[in-house]
C-alpha cells in the first residue's frame, strides 16, 4: 500500500476568526451558566441561547445538558424540546418545528466532509425537523435531511434521507413503515403545565 502523499497536518480551520471566538465565549458559557442551571430553569437556558444569536420561540426547552455547537445556527418552534446529552452539530441552519421532541442521545449532524477531496474540507448542510415530530432516542440525523411534519423517527434509527410527513418510520436508513394514526389524548395529556410526566423529563 503506497502511503498517501496528501497531508491533512495543521489544515486550516474552514471557519472565520469570528466563529472561532464566537464559540469560545459559547463554550464558557455552555460549560458553566448553561450546564450548571437546575432543570426547571428553561427560561434562563432559552435567554443564553438567544443571547447567542438562536431564535427561540415561546416555550421552546432545551435541557442543560444537552450541547450546541453554534446557537446562532439554531431555531426551535413553540414547545418544541431538545433533551438532555442532545449533540446539536448546528454548522449549518438547523430548524425545529413547534411541538417537537427531539430526545436524549440523538444526533443532529448539520455537516460532513467531502471525501472525494485528499484534505476532506467540510461541507455545511442545514437539518429541517417538520412541526409535531418525535425523533426518539439515539437518533442519527445526517446533513441535508428533512423531516416531515408530524412523522416519527423510532429510536435508534438513522436518517439520511428526507422522510414524508404523517409516518412512523424506523431502521438505518430509517424508512417510513406505516401512517403516523394519532388517536384520543393520554389521561396525563390533560394535566396543567408543570405536572406532566414529559414537563419532568425535558
Amino acid at each position: 500500500m503506497t502511503e498517501s502523499k496528501i497531508s491533512i497536518a495543521n489544515k486550516p480551520s474552514p471557519h472565520s476568526r469570528g466563529n472561532r471566538i464566537a464559540r469560545m465565549c459559547w463554550g464558557l458559557v455552555q460549560g458553566t451558566l448553561f450546564r450548571m442551571s437546575p432543570r426547571p430553569c428553561r427560561r434562563w437556558r432559552r435567554f443564553l441561547l438567544k443571547t447567542f444569536g438562536a431564535t427561540m420561540a415561546p416555550g421552546a426547552k432545551v435541557g442543560p445538558r444537552a450541547r450546541i455547537w453554534g446557537p446562532w445556527n439554531l431555531e426551535m418552534g413553540e414547545h418544541s424540546t431538545i433533551s438532555d446529552d442532545v449533540d446539536v452539530y448546528c454548522v449549518a441552519p438547523i430548524k425545529i418545528g413547534s411541538h417537537t421532541t427531539i430526545s436524549q442521545y440523538s444526533y443532529l449532524c448539520g455537516a460532513t466532509h467531502d471525501h472525494t477531496h485528499p484534505r476532506f474540507p467540510l461541507e455545511p448542510y442545514p437539518i429541517t425537523i417538520g412541526s409535531g415530530c418525535w425523533v426518539a432516542a439515539d437518533v442519527y440525523v445526517a446533513p441535508g435531511v428533512t423531516i416531515g411534519d408530524r412523522t416519527v423517527v423510532g429510536a435508534r434509527s438513522s436518517v439520511f434521507g428526507d422522510l414524508p410527513s404523517g409516518k412512523i418510520c424506523v431502521g438505518s436508513p430509517a424508512k417510513p413503515i406505516k401512517d403516523r394514526v394519532v388517536g384520543e389524548a393520554t389521561p396525563h395529556a390533560n394535566l396543567p403545565a408543570g405536572e406532566r410526566p414529559d414537563d419532568a423529563a425535558s
